[in-house]
Order: C-alpha cells, then structure tokens, then sequence
C-alpha cells in the first residue's frame, strides 16, 4: 500500500530520512557561486561542480574561515527539505580544499582582523625570563609535542605542566583549543604562559590554526601565547596574534626555556665577580681603616706634646715663684714680726739663723 502523507508531515519525514541515511552529516565539496553574506546572522551559497549544484545555508557562527565565490572547499551539513519544498544543505563546517582557496581565505581573514588590530606589534608581551608554571595545548600523541617537551627537560627544571590534550587537525580542533585557551585563562592560579603547538603538516592539515575564533582566542588571551605551528617556513594567523612565535615546536620550547648549563656559567661567572668585588671593598676597607687609625693616632701624639708643652711651660712658671730658687740664687727669707726689738728668722741656702731687729725705716 502506497503511504500517504500531509505536506508537513512528508517534510519531516523526509528531513528525518536524511538524518539517519546520514548519521547527523555529510561532507560534499565543491566549488562556492553566488555567495550572499547576510550579517551577522547567515549566508547563502550555492556549491557546484561540472555536472550539479546545490543551495548552502550557513550562520555565521559557523562560518569560521571566509569564503567566495570561486574557492573549492568541503562542507560538513545536514541536508535539509525546507517548508517551501527547497533542498538545500544546511552547513556546519566549511574548511577551504586546495592551496589556492586555502591562500585566499587567509587573505580575506588577515585583511579583516589585521584592520582590528590583532596583530599589532604593540600589543606583543615578553615570555617569562624563568617559566615555572607552563600551559601546554597540543595533541600528546603528535611528534611536535614529544620534541617541545623533551627539549624543555633537557634545557630546564622544576617546571609545572597544565597540558590540554587537543586535535590538531580535522573537524573540531579549532575548537577544543579555543575551549582549552579558555580554560588556562579562567584558572584560580594562570599559567604563566601558554604554549600552541603543532608539527608539520600540508596546508590544509593546518588550516585549524587559521579558525578566526582560535585567532581571536589567541589575541584575546590575558596570558601571553607562543605558538610553535608547522615547519619554519609555515605561517598561520595563530602565529600572526600570538606574542612570540617560534619556527616549530622544537624551537618554541628554546625559546621558552634557558638553558640551565648556561644559566650555571652565567651564575659561576658573577658569582666569582662578586666575590672578587667584595675581596677588593674589604682590601679598601681595610686600608681606609688604617690610614684613619694612623691619623687618629698622629692627631692625638700631636694633641699629647702640645698638653705636655703646657705642663712644662707651668712647671716654669711655678719654679719661679718656688723661694728655694731665690734662696739658690744667694737670697735669704725673713719670717716673723719685723718689728724694732722682734727676733725674726733668716733662712738662707744653707743656713736658718735668729736676729733681732734694731732699727727700720721705710723704703
């Protein structure tokens, strides 16, 4: 018996078809016409080949790299039966296909988010000159993280690692580390610095790192970001907004990380430059102290002869008035009442004699 359906009902009927024909989403690419962007909500596109085309409909939010009319890529949507009795595919996902297409979105979203100004020179931090406490985003299966974390050992120690386990590539890798960058960022106690890295890989297997929402993560992060994408000659918009960014993963973590062998030389070296300064501030001490001990010395001899000087300039001046002098130089002392008839007494340098006085008058 051949079912029979209201409109709404056969809609829905073959909308749920499609869903479980396609277990949630399918991936088609092909070649963007007639792009009709409708911001800041959604956009409408029509993707072709030589032989077909269908009708797109994306929201912005999921229009994470810029397309236009002429690029390949590859959608992952749902297909959908409008109400109107339109087909279309209903994106999730659009990722660029090709070097050309994946060039040209960098350009579009380079020009746009370099106007803002997120990859401007002034707003770059330093990296922490002794990191103890790292946040490191990156798949802990990939060779680039293996690499970064075995050069950090070898060049430093006694470091605190938060590692958020990520993909790198594919279908939501952009957005685990958005999600992580987050995290590192709203944590009681930050890291000091948190580390992007991926080894290399083809265009598209780094086109993740060109995800404006992973970009704009990265320029908005309170905690400085390096980033380690690719081989040297890699470039990703990721690199264009973080704070430092280094050649590779191996890099990144030279970058990040003294080396403790010659942190060791450095510390010796001014260690025995110290100690060498502090040697000749003693000599200098020494010698400064001994030159004002001789002078206080000196001062106080010469403060000695000058009080001894007066001691005997007094004892002079006391000599003369002392009566044995006068007596040594032939004089005699009288002592008594000289008065007419008294007996007085005469001392002399040898003798002490008696006499009467007869008679006297003055002078």
């Amino acid at each position: 018996m051949t079912p029979r359906f209201s409109v709404s009902n056969f809609l829905a009927v073959v909308n749920q078809t499609f869903e479980v024909a396609f277990n949630g989403a399918v991936e088609v690419e092909g070649e963007v016409a007639s792009f009709k962007p409708y911001p800041p909500k959604y956009a409408f596109f029509t993707l072709k080949d030589e032989d077909g085309s269908v009708n797109c409909f994306v929201g912005f939010s999921n229009l994470r790299t810029p397309i236009e009319d002429g690029m390949k890529v590859v959608v992952r949507a749902m297909p959908s039966l409008r109400s109107d009795g339109r087909f279309n595919l209903q994106v999730q996902e659009i990722h660029p296909l090709g070097k050309g297409s994946l060039k040209r979105s960098f350009d579009i979203l380079w020009q746009r988010l370099s106007a803002e100004g997120l990859f401007d020179a002034e707003r770059k931090r330093p990296l922490p000159p002794y990191p103890a406490r790292v946040a490191v985003i990156s798949s802990t299966q990939a060779a680039g993280y293996a690499d970064f974390m075995k050069i950090a050992g070898e060049r430093w120690g006694g470091v605190q690692f938060i590692v958020a386990n990520v993909k790198v590539q594919g279908d939501g890798a952009a957005d685990q580390a958005v999600r992580a960058i987050a995290h590192c960022n709203q944590l009681a106690e930050p890291p000091e610095v948190i580390v992007l890295i991926r080894g290399g890989g083809s265009a598209e297997d780094l086109a993740s790192f060109n995800d404006e929402c992973l970009v704009r993560a990265v320029a908005g992060s309170r905690v400085p970001v390096l980033t380690g994408i690719g081989h040297e000659v890699d470039e990703s918009l990721c690199d264009l907004a973080a704070d430092v960014r280094a050649a590779t993963p191996s890099n990144a973590a030279q970058l990040l990380f003294p080396d403790k062998h010659e942190v060791g030389r450095q510390l010796a070296l001014r260690l025995g430059s110290i100690a060498e300064v502090i040697r000749r501030q003693i000599q200098e001490r020494r010698l400064h102290a001994t030159m004002l001990q001789q002078a206080a010395l000196e001062q106080w001899s010469h403060r000695v002869d000058i009080a001894k000087n007066m001691v005997l300039s007094q004892q002079r001046i006391i000599a003369e008035y002392d009566p044995e002098m006068a007596l040594r130089r032939g004089y005699a002392m009288v002592s008594g009442d000289c008065q007419i008839g008294n007996i007085v007494k005469i001392t002399t340098k040898d003798k002490i004699m008696k006499a009467r006085i007869e008679g006297s008058e003055k002078r």
